[in-house]
């Protein structure tokens, strides 16, 4: 890698996939082969404002860097938007669509042309595509912009790429490490099963503070814990108060232990006692809030990485929690959990900067029979 010095500026390349992410608030579970349904569903593109947030960070910096993109709206448009000055790399098969294809082609363009790093938006599918043409030579780093989000080249969250990225162009001295590549099997996760493979490693800059570590897989449910968290909130429910359960192992065994039939792998809503949506999407959630009444948002931690929000749960959008309400939105966890987090935060990726700073601070975490912890949430992990 070339350090910026003043008279030689860091390269740095830009790949967006601009349908990352579209699946997910349709609570499709990914986007690859769904963008259009989607679409149609009136879900709108969210991959440029995540990429916004990362390049904001690097506003200042403009004249310590080379910049490089890929055409349209796979990273040209944004750039010049946010007025910089990008060279733009290739040429899309399509236009003005883009693919999968579109990205690989440029990558390896991109690398051909000498870029210290290449910054690139999506999911695991996209982190598939760039593996699939670079290898640990290449210094890459992901912006989180997709529905999953397993594979180890990612920032966090998109402020966390752009701190990590404006340390490297200021020539701060930052290790290097390679990281899995991993994508899962979408239709199987859209029947409730979750087959992950490994396709490679990349090399990504590290620091502990911004680069997220590798989902761990796997289903360890602590019954006894659960049974009786379960009975706490079982106590709590009323004719006024809704509950919308996320997604994970934990909440779906508290639904379990209370009887009920919920999904691993999608949103939940429990409204006096009994299940009234399964695997909702951001909409139906949207309709269920906007009939007022009081709402609690129970969410768990994904285990290895510790995200709360923004990792398989885009249906709890900022729209949502916000009218819901933060001190609404609480974490379920058992000590376990708990402890496989080494003193980490949990960590939050809505999307929205403002709510994720709103959101950091100490937040009430139930792990057990009416037992509530206190664990701090940031928008980066410390």
């Amino acid at each position: 890698m070339t350090n910026s010095t003043p008279n030689t500026r860091f390269r740095l390349g830009l790949i967006i996939n601009p349908l990352a992410g579209l699946g997910g608030r349709a609570a499709l579970k990914g986007s690859d082969g769904v963008a259009d349904d989607a679409l149609a569903m009136g879900v709108e593109p969210q991959a440029h404002n995540r990429v916004r947030q990362t390049l904001e960070h690097l506003l200042p910096l403009g004249d310590r860097l080379q910049l490089f993109s890929a055409p349209g709206a796979m990273g040209a448009d944004l750039m010049a938007d946010m007025g910089f000055d990008a060279e733009v790399v290739g040429q899309l098969t399509n236009p003005p669509h883009t693919s999968a294809e579109d990205t690989e082609t440029i990558a390896r363009q991109m690398h051909q042309q000498g870029v210290d790093l290449l910054l690139f938006a999506g999911g695991d599918g996209t982190a598939r595509n760039i593996c699939n043409q670079l290898d640990s030579t290449q210094l890459v780093l992901g912006i989180p912009a997709g529905v999953k989000i397993h594979s180890g080249v990612y920032a966090v969250n998109p402020r966390a790429a752009g701190e990590l990225v404006a340390l490297l162009v200021q020539g701060e001295l930052v290790r290097l490490r390679e990281a899995d590549v991993r994508d899962i099997d979408e239709q199987a996760f859209r029947n409730g099963q979750v087959r992950t493979r490994h396709y490679g490693e990349l090399a990504v800059p590290e620091e502990g503070r911004f680069v997220q570590q590798v989902k761990q897989g796997g289903r360890e449910v602590e019954t006894l814990v659960l049974d009786d968290i379960a009975a706490g909130l079982q106590e709590e429910q009323d004719d006024n108060t809704g509950w919308i359960l996320g997604p994970g192992s934990t909440t779906l065994g508290l639904l379990e232990a209370m009887g009920l039939e919920g999904t691993l792998l999608g949103v939940d809503v429990l409204k006096d006692g009994e299940l009234i949506l399964r695997d909702a999407t951001e909409q139906q959630l949207w309709e269920q809030v906007e009939q007022g009444g009081d709402w609690r948002i129970l969410v768990t931690a994904i285990g290895g990485q510790g995200h709360i929000l923004g990792r398989g749960n885009q249906q709890l959008s900022p729209r949502i929690i916000r009218a819901v309400g933060l001190d609404n939105l609480l974490v379920v966890a058992t000590k376990t959990k708990l402890r496989s987090l080494a003193g980490r935060p949990f960590l939050v990726d809505t999307g929205d900067s403002q709510l994720d700073t709103d959101l950091s601070g100490l937040r009430r975490v139930l792990s057990g029979y009416r037992e509530e912890m206190l664990y701090p949430v940031s928008w980066k992990a410390e």
